[in-house]
């Protein structure tokens, strides 16, 4: 099965993460088949960039997003919401 995770790159104390379409019988740092977007939890606010039209591609191949990557796509769909309603107002 196809899983959609993070994986850690970075140095000590500094983690930041990609986020890769990987089988989901390798390691976390391991083999991947394609870097999809990046996880920066060290600035403020977090920044979650990923290639929206590659995740749709592969949400429809079958893979599947860790609940991890979840929660960040939903924050990150939130806080683009939320900045829409405020140049709106």
């Amino acid at each position: 099965m196809l899983r959609i995770r993070l994986r850690r790159v970075g140095a000590k104390g500094q983690p930041s993460y990609r986020i890769v379409v990987a089988d989901s019988r390798s390691p976390r740092d391991g083999r991947f088949l394609e870097n999809i977007g990046y996880y920066n939890p060290l600035v403020d606010p977090p920044v979650v960039e990923v290639q929206d039209d590659r995740l749709e591609y592969w949400r429809g191949v079958g893979a599947q997003c860790s609940e991890t990557v979840d929660r960040l796509l939903a924050s990150r769909q939130r806080r683009a919401a939320e900045s829409d309603s405020a140049a709106t107002a």
